[in-house]
């Protein structure tokens, strides 16, 4: 393990630079620990959702959880962010999901955390990926999964629906474009990941542009490699959302431009007791800033520390519990 500490104030949470190889790529990644902090301490493996990265509006609930007394891992995928991996920009479900598996075995090496309580944070598309990752793993102590994408195929229909019949046979028409370049051993065909509507992109929502936008930083590359949506369409978190071993918190943005609530409510149903369902009155990128950020990461707050401390109370839910209940 290699690390730099970055960042460290006098008082509160501290913020270490480290890394960790995946594949034969190192991927970086924050490190932050409370000041001072009980040892050994439960530990939030954290990533962002669909070409997101560390540094795109993650900061804020990682120093929130670290100053309630946890260790935080915040990571870039391959190809992203400050991460290795050529080409850039290449999104790949795969890949992703060793990434995310070889960011728990680092974060249960790491010094001063508990191996035994390790909690996996998505949001968006990797509200999905927390969710097959912990099937996958089978130690991991708890979810917390954030306007998640647990059907691929749901979220293309909702996609079709704001881009046209013709925007989203342009994407195609990219990708398959995309993908013979691969083949030739050309560069990736590029498009934007984020775009005003009627505009070709990943996502061109009403909300899109304007609510990832404010996210990210000055630096960060609105671009993704067409050939994604090739694959994406066959992700479907939902189906190993029962193979999950741990308790499970589903938050809901209820006027989600991008992610139908509906593929979230199947999600948490199909999870039984073990899901723990929160919803908003909010869109997708709405929920990362503002009363929205608070109310959401106090929930999570407060999930974290009954599933991972055994603290009981300390929050105020946001909405019932029920996986069923007001669900569609």
């Amino acid at each position: 393990m290699m690390t730099r500490a970055t960042g460290v104030p006098e008082y509160g949470p501290s913020r270490t630079e480290v890394e960790f190889l995946s594949g034969a790529a190192l991927c970086r990644a924050w490190l932050f620990r409370p000041h001072p902090g009980a040892e050994p301490a439960p530990c939030i493996v954290m990533a962002h959702g669909l070409g997101g990265t560390r540094d795109a509006g993650l900061e804020p609930y990682a120093r929130k959880f670290a100053a309630a007394g946890y260790r935080v891992l915040v990571f870039d995928y391959r190809h992203f962010g400050a991460s290795d991996g050529e080409p850039r920009q290449l999104f790949s479900v795969g890949r992703q999901l060793q990434d995310w598996a070889n960011a728990i075995a680092f974060a249960r090496r790491t010094a001063g955390v508990d191996p035994d309580r390790i909690a996996l944070w998505g949001t968006s598309f990797s509200g999905g990926h927390v969710l097959v990752a912990a099937a996958r793993d089978g130690k991991v102590a708890a979810v917390s999964a954030q306007c998640p994408m647990t059907d691929a195929l749901a979220a293309m229909w909702t996609n079709l629906r704001y881009a046209g019949l013709g925007g989203f046979l342009r994407l195609g028409l990219l990708g398959a474009a995309d993908q013979l370049r691969a083949l030739l051993r050309l560069p990736p065909l590029y498009i934007p990941l984020i775009a005003p509507p009627g505009q070709t992109a990943a996502m061109s929502s009403h909300d899109s542009a304007t609510g990832f936008g404010a996210l990210v930083p000055p630096h960060w590359r609105n671009a993704i490699a067409a050939r994604y949506c090739l694959t994406i369409g066959t992700y479907r978190p939902v189906s190993v959302a029962d193979r999950v071993p741990c308790p499970t918190l589903l938050q809901v943005c209820l006027r989600d431009s991008l992610l139908p609530a509906a593929s979230a409510f199947a999600t948490a149903t199909r999870m039984g007791d073990k899901a723990e369902l929160r919803r908003y009155d909010c869109g997708h990128f709405d929920i990362y800033t503002g009363d929205h950020f608070e109310r959401a990461s106090s929930d999570q707050l407060d999930f974290f520390n009954r599933t991972l401390m055994g603290v009981s109370g300390g929050g105020t839910p946001s909405s019932p519990t029920s996986p069923t209940e007001g669900a569609p």
